[in-house]
């Protein structure tokens, strides 16, 4: 798996689900499992089924979680500039077709919500604006076509 640059924010937020997956999810779901296991025969207990499934989804998520942990790399966001557009840079762009203005703050993959206009540096929006600076106009080819940017601004 590749390293996944994160805010110390977004990695404290992943730590913190671990522990409560660990904590609480974990011991709910055994304690799910010991009473369905309770009720008798589980070759036909829809509740231990459930549970069990329960438990499988949860520590994969689990394993995916940690695995992200251990290969993660905090940024320095002291280090960030504005010069040219790279992670944790929010950016304000215009459609130069539409002149409709949207801005985005780059982040990792773990990081990324559209609602908080946080999109990762992986999505082709921002890979067309990696490196660009302010006023500069971009092609970016999205699935609905090519859409051409202007970037207005660079922020921190």
């Amino acid at each position: 798996m590749a390293v996944s640059y994160m805010t110390e924010e977004g990695y404290n937020k992943i730590l913190a689900e671990i522990t409560y997956m660990e904590t609480v999810k974990r011991p709910e779901i055994s304690a799910q499992i010991a009473e369905a296991r309770d009720k008798g025969d589980l070759s036909e207990n829809a509740e231990y089924d459930a549970a069990k499934d329960a438990q499988g989804m949860m520590e994969s998520k689990l394993a995916q979680l940690k695995k992200l942990i251990s290969n993660a790399r905090l940024i320095d966001e002291s280090q960030v500039s504005t010069e040219a557009v790279q992670i944790l840079n929010k950016v304000k762009i215009r459609n130069i077709k539409n002149n409709a203005v949207m801005s985005y703050m780059l982040v990792s993959d773990s990081e990324a919500n559209l609602k908080e206009g946080k999109i990762s540096v992986n999505t082709p929006i921002a890979q067309g604006l990696m490196g660009k600076k302010v006023g500069d106009k971009v092609d970016i080819n999205v699935p609905s076509g090519i859409i051409s940017f202007e970037i207005m601004d660079i922020s921190i």
